[in-house]
């Protein structure tokens, strides 16, 4: 059993709910099983699968992307697997410094119908020389400014190597902090921020 994993990154497939599209919790396994996670609320997620799929190895790929939510459940609410809490800490969001300089308008547009308030964010930072950097949620991050919060919820993960290059990249566009993140819309940014990655990405290889 392979269980080669394709995480569904658009908001329009028949397959799914669209709750679960809009949280990114939508996979396809081995090209023809199903997987949903719904996040239910602050730590928590129920899981929809087919039996065949490697379940392990599924919750560990949605946690690459969510470490913060650490127990799963099945249909009927009952434990699957449960993690260690990480550990949440509230942060100032002028204090963040972004890995990454645009912002999908379609994605703001998903993320509207679950969150509600500051409380409903929570994203993964490392320190890179004494800074706070956002590796995910700049979606979050960006909604939370425009929403008038002035505080998240975060959790300390390890970086990928590219990160510092990337957080190199987004000073010399003038990006600072979650503020000067700049949103356009979804073909431009397919064409610029995919393109901006995969230039990156292929020059080190």
């Amino acid at each position: 059993m392979s269980n080669i994993i394709q995480r569904i990154n658009i908001y329009e497939d028949d397959r799914f709910d669209k709750d679960i599209l809009r949280q990114h919790g939508a996979f396809i396994i081995d090209e023809k099983y199903k997987c949903s996670f719904r996040i239910i609320n602050k730590d928590s997620a129920i899981v929809f699968y087919d039996k065949e799929i490697d379940l392990n190895k599924l919750i560990d790929e949605f946690r690459f992307y969510a470490e913060h939510i650490i127990n799963f459940y099945d249909a009927n609410m009952k434990v699957i697997k449960s993690f260690p809490a990480k550990e949440i800490f509230y942060i100032s969001i002028k204090d963040i410094q972004p890995s990454q300089f645009y912002i999908d308008i379609d994605k703001v547009k998903a993320i509207e119908s679950f969150i509600e308030s500051e409380e409903d964010i929570c994203i993964p930072l490392t320190k890179i020389k004494d800074h706070f950097v956002s590796i995910d949620g700049h979606t979050r991050l960006y909604y939370a400014t425009i929403k008038g919060y002035s505080k998240i919820r975060a959790f300390f993960t390890e970086p990928g190597d590219y990160l510092e290059d990337f957080v190199e990249e987004a000073r010399k566009r003038n990006v600072y902090s979650p503020y000067d993140l700049k949103l356009i819309s979804h073909e431009e940014y397919k064409i610029k921020w995919h393109k901006f990655c995969d230039d990156f990405f292929s020059e080190r290889e």
